[in-house]
């Protein structure tokens, strides 16, 4: 079986954050929460970096589920924001695909809680409708690695790609030369080590 490399274009991709809920956000087992959190953040500091369309979704909030997480909100305060009333598959909901259609982007870039249902059932929704998508692994999580690696199965047998945020950045990015300062500023937020090459890399132009 020959399959093609379906890459990440910045100008043909938008990010999905569904249900990045504080209630759902207790479930997430399958990684460090602050690790997760932390993540999170990250994706949705990509997706302003690279100007990508950004729509967040939430799952019956007034329920057990809970609010968005307040750090996207402020985030993305002009995005389009689906408070879904009750659909489990964000996909079920009109103008959640509507809002997806209308960026007219083709590559899907997906995040979520939980990843078996929030991230899953959308990303197979998606797939089947012809849109490619590209499931952020380290900013999606759930109860335990079992069901994790479950979902994963599920989403890759019908297509889609497996990134991390950090992945997807470079990928995105493509070329250093584009931006040093600015893709290096956005990894030394969110990754201590980074910030230790990137203060070595200050340091050694300045010295020029």
């Amino acid at each position: 079986m020959t399959s093609s490399y379906k890459r990440l274009d910045k100008d043909n991709a938008a990010v999905l954050m569904v249900d990045h809920q504080a209630g759902l956000l207790s479930l997430v087992r399958d990684i460090d929460p602050d690790r997760f959190k932390n993540n999170v953040l990250a994706l949705a500091d990509l997706a302003k970096y690279f100007k990508l369309p950004t729509i967040l979704t939430t799952s019956f909030e007034t329920g057990p589920n809970g609010p968005l997480v307040p750090e996207l909100k402020a985030l993305f305060p002009d995005a389009p924001y689906i408070a879904r009333p009750g659909q489990i598959n964000a996909w079920d909901n009109e103008d959640f695909v509507k809002a997806i259609k209308a960026t007219g982007k083709k590559q899907l870039i997906i995040a979520g809680v939980v990843t078996e249902v929030c991230v899953a059932f959308p990303a197979l929704s998606a797939l089947a409708e012809g849109f490619d998508v590209f499931v952020v692994t380290d900013a999606s999580g759930t109860f335990n690695e079992l069901t994790r690696e479950s979902a994963w199965h599920r989403m890759t047998a019908q297509g889609a790609q497996l990134m991390t945020w950090f992945g997807l950045a470079c990928e995105l990015h493509r070329d250093w030369r584009n931006d040093i300062e600015g893709l290096g500023t956005l990894f030394s937020n969110h990754i201590p080590d980074y910030r230790n090459l990137m203060t070595s890399y200050s340091t050694l132009a300045n010295s020029k």
